[in-house]
């Protein structure tokens, strides 16, 4: 599973058979039905970074497979937040023809007229989708998106440099950690740790909620080292800073690299997520996106896809399974009563309150 071992792999080829570290396909046991009637057109797939399972760790290359498979070019790029992909879609200057955005985004285009139908009975492998994650509020008839990673939010700790923290969102707030702690640099996932220690909903549409979240962030920002994203893995894994939040399926591979990080969910309550796939309004490849869905829920290729990006899967074939990596993983699957008290997706909300938010975060970053 140690993403650095491919690189030693090919090493080791290169010394023994003088060749190339070239990609080896994969014998697939599939349970749908493919075809070749679209071969030689093009797939334009806008996914997050790091979120399929590529070649590397001689792990399987998804995008490589269906190519093999069906003689359809994958065209894939990627995006590192929801709002990016929305101002790509939104700016139709460029066309995909599924995009993978999280539920609350989802909502948003949805509601925005900006998603295609999907017709789920179509999916020959829809089967092994979670009731649990099916009908879900951003999605309640199962008509516009099709779950591919379930996660939810924690905090990660160098355990050798301090003792385990409270387990509680005030830590981010603590002196103890001046210039050693981190928090999110988007608004949503920032408010996010502001509002769970206020006791707020995340979807609150009061004003002076999110008024008295940005006050309380502002009392935090003199203990942080930084705003972060992906950055954080760096940072965390070097020791450059010590604890800061980020998600599940993130801390996994970054304690391969670090083994003394730590992780715990706070006990004031957390966000729970979902990322679907969906097919955008002016999509150009319509049945190739549908037949690229129905391959990402293969048994085979979810377990390659669960495996690499280290979240959990909504796909029962994968959960199931005892060869999986990460099966019955605590951190991914925690048991009911390891759950924090609360979790909460985020919706959609108001387009009034989200440019209301999203001022006071310019006001956060300029303070």
């Amino acid at each position: 599973m140690k993403r650095f071992l491919s690189i030693a792999i090919c090493l080791l080829l290169v010394v023994t058979l003088f060749s190339g570290c070239g990609y080896s396909y994969v014998e697939l046991d599939l349970k749908g039905k493919y075809d070749r009637s679209l071969e030689g057109t093009v797939l334009n797939v806008y996914n997050w970074g790091e979120y399929i399972s590529d070649g590397s760790d001689d792990m399987m290359n998804v995008n490589k497979e269906f190519q093999k498979l069906t003689g359809i070019k994958v065209n894939y790029s990627t995006f590192e937040s929801n709002e990016t992909m929305y101002s790509q879609i939104k700016g139709g200057g460029v066309s995909y023809d599924l995009i993978i955005p999280s539920d609350y985004m989802i909502e948003r285009l949805k509601n925005e007229n900006m998603l295609k139908k999907i017709d789920v009975k179509k999916l020959q492998n829809y089967k092994y989708i979670d009731s649990k994650y099916k009908g879900l509020f951003y999605d309640e008839k199962e008509e516009y998106s099709v779950p591919y990673n379930v996660g939810m939010v924690g905090i990660i700790y160098n355990g050798a440099l301090i003792d385990e923290p409270r387990h509680s969102w005030d830590v981010l707030w603590d002196e103890e950690y001046r210039d050693m702690s981190l928090n999110f640099s988007n608004p949503r996932d920032g408010f996010m740790t502001a509002q769970m220690l206020l006791g707020q909903s995340v979807n609150t549409t009061n004003k002076a909620d999110w008024d008295a979240a940005l006050q309380k962030l502002k009392e935090g920002k003199d203990v942080l080292q930084s705003y972060v994203m992906d950055e954080i893995y760096g940072k965390l894994e070097t020791g450059e800073a010590v604890i800061g939040p980020y998600y599940a399926g993130d801390y996994l591979f970054m304690k391969e690299i670090n083994e003394d990080l730590e992780f715990f969910y706070p006990e004031e309550g957390t966000n729970i997520f979902v990322d679907a796939i969906c097919v955008p309004k002016n999509a150009q490849n319509v049945k190739a996106a549908m037949m690229y869905i129905d391959f990402l829920l293969e048994p085979q290729v979810s377990l390659a896809n669960a495996e690499y990006i280290g979240y959990a899967s909504p796909n029962t074939a994968v959960i199931e399974n005892p060869d999986y990596y990460y099966y019955q993983n605590k951190i991914l699957y925690p048991d009911e009563k390891d759950m924090p008290k609360r979790v909460e997706y985020y919706h959609d909300i108001d387009p009034k309150i989200r440019n209301y938010y999203e001022n006071l975060w310019i006001d956060l970053k300029l303070y």
